[in-house]
């Protein structure tokens, strides 16, 4: 999602990019955009965000069988961030890949060690929210939970697939996130960006 203001009001847009997990390219690109009417609010996410998300999966000719947001799933103190909150309207898996860390009163984790594929677990009284998974060796590692219908080993295994040398995120956040700085520029004439 990007967002924009434009008299006084706050619009958005969504953009999904459907990737061939067999040669990682581009097979689909959808977006949709709309004046916000929820507030951000830390914690309520989906509310904001994943009404335009659900119009742009409409457009798409191409149905994914697994989702990965730019976001948390049972990483989440309520275990209902975007990713997880969106299965139960697009009834398949949904992982959550988040760049930095939402805290969660409670939770601990220790940052992984520094080579490629390394992970540890964040946790809450015993119980596994998501993982913190390093990509790349040197570089920042991201924070993975499951959405719904798939098991964080499962999630780890989706995500590592899907990242190249190009970046720390998974092509399909990523590729998303390009796209949606585009549409925003395109639609709200912003130079900047």
């Amino acid at each position: 999602m990007a967002y924009w203001t434009e008299n006084d009001k706050e619009y958005g847009v969504a953009c999904l990019v459907v990737i061939d997990r067999e040669n990682l390219q581009v097979v689909e690109e959808v977006s949709f955009h709309d004046e916000i009417t929820v507030p951000y609010l830390p914690g309520f996410l989906a509310f904001r965000e994943l009404p335009l998300i659900l119009e742009a999966v409409k457009l798409l000719k191409i149905k994914p069988e697994l989702y990965m947001f730019d976001g948390n799933g049972y990483l989440h103190p309520r275990h209902m961030g975007i990713a997880t909150h969106a299965s139960f309207f697009l009834g398949k898996p949904t992982i959550g890949v988040a760049k930095n860390y939402y805290h969660i009163e409670g939770a601990e984790f220790v940052l992984p060690d520094n080579y490629e594929g390394a992970c540890t677990e964040i946790v809450k009284n015993g119980e596994i929210y998501g993982q913190v998974l390093r990509t790349h060796q040197n570089v920042k590692p991201i924070f993975i939970s499951c959405g719904n219908w798939i098991d964080i080993e499962t999630s780890q295994k989706f995500v590592l697939e899907f990242v190249t040398k190009e970046s720390r995120l998974p092509v399909t956040t990523r590729y998303a996130d390009i796209l949606t700085h585009k549409e925003r520029k395109k639609l709200s004439g912003i130079t900047n960006d």
